[in-house]
């Protein structure tokens, strides 16, 4: 059975996009959607409970059956499901995620009752769930993954933006790579694939030989790490970028215009404590297309 693409709701403007992008995805890869909603009520819908938690369980109900009638009318061709989850909204959001071919949240901090995004919930579970997490912001839509028409207007009839992917030579992740290829030629897209470096610190007499030399070797190193997947995917346009500079920034200023941010995510020992890392960790609070942050051993 495929992994269904999952979704988290919670009523807010944010879930709502995260929703529809997430339809819009399993769309794209012929996959099932699942609406989830959490909270923690002690049991699951259809158990008994105490008399106090009837509000918030029907609220619960509520929102999933809303999901359920707004995807079921824009997004026909999808197979839809929902399920209230009876736990913390972080343990819910990284067990069903664990299941999911990918888990998709909205972006920014909601305070009503069980809101997914409330304090440190979408860092908590970015950081633990071993699947690829999309975030999606309120703003974002269908016409905005598309580029604008002569017009400059928005528009749907034209081609996507392009996806970007942020290269860390040091620690090769190709589930990354195979995500970002994939998303890229889902949409027809060209892909950037950015490689961001630093010169260390140095004479002042020897930085022009050693930035061209840095800049050389990044290149050489992007071109060769990018080789076999050009050869998977030979129909999606890559596009090397070497920029000198923090990746956080880098990837930032390279996402501005994009349709979707892929970057990795090491997975850590237990031990380790749960980490999304610095560059997934700034992306996430910078960036305003949709971010991928992709776990890797």
């Amino acid at each position: 059975m495929p992994r269904p693409v999952v979704v988290g709701l919670d009523g807010s403007r944010e879930s709502l996009a995260a929703a529809d992008w997430a339809a819009r995805e399993a769309l794209r890869r012929g996959l099932p959607l699942r609406l989830v909603h959490a909270w923690e009520g002690g049991t699951s819908a259809g158990e008994p409970g105490l008399p106090e938690l009837a509000a918030p369980r029907y609220w619960s109900e509520r929102i999933l059956q809303g999901g359920l009638d707004r995807l079921g009318e824009s997004y026909p061709q999808v197979r839809l499901s929902a399920d209230q989850v009876s736990h913390s909204a972080p343990d819910a959001l990284v067990a069903v995620g664990d299941e999911a071919e990918l888990l998709v949240l909205g972006s920014r901090a909601f305070s009503g009752f069980g809101g997914f995004m409330a304090g440190s919930v979408a860092l908590a579970t970015v950081a633990r769930v071993t699947r690829p997490v999309v975030l999606v912001r309120a703003h974002q839509s269908l016409e905005s993954e598309h580029l604008p028409d002569v017009d400059g207007r928005p528009s749907v009839g034209t081609p996507y933006r392009d996806v970007v992917v942020g290269v860390d030579p040091a620690h090769r992740c190709e589930e990354l790579l195979a995500f970002a290829f994939e998303s890229a030629m889902m949409r027809a897209a060209p892909l950037r694939a950015v490689c961001a470096w630093r010169l260390p610190y140095m004479p002042s007499a020897a930085e022009t030989k050693a930035r061209k030399a840095m800049g050389e070797a990044a290149a050489h190193t992007l071109r060769t790490v990018l080789e076999p997947w050009r050869e998977k995917f030979p129909t999606v346009e890559v596009h090397e970028l070497v920029p000198e500079g923090r990746p956080a920034v880098r990837l930032t200023h390279a996402a501005q215009d994009a349709s979707l941010l892929a970057v990795g995510r090491r997975i850590r020992p237990a031990r380790m404590g749960t980490h999304t890392g610095p560059v997934a960790h700034a992306v996430m609070h910078h960036v305003r297309c949709p971010v991928a942050v992709v776990p890797h051993e």
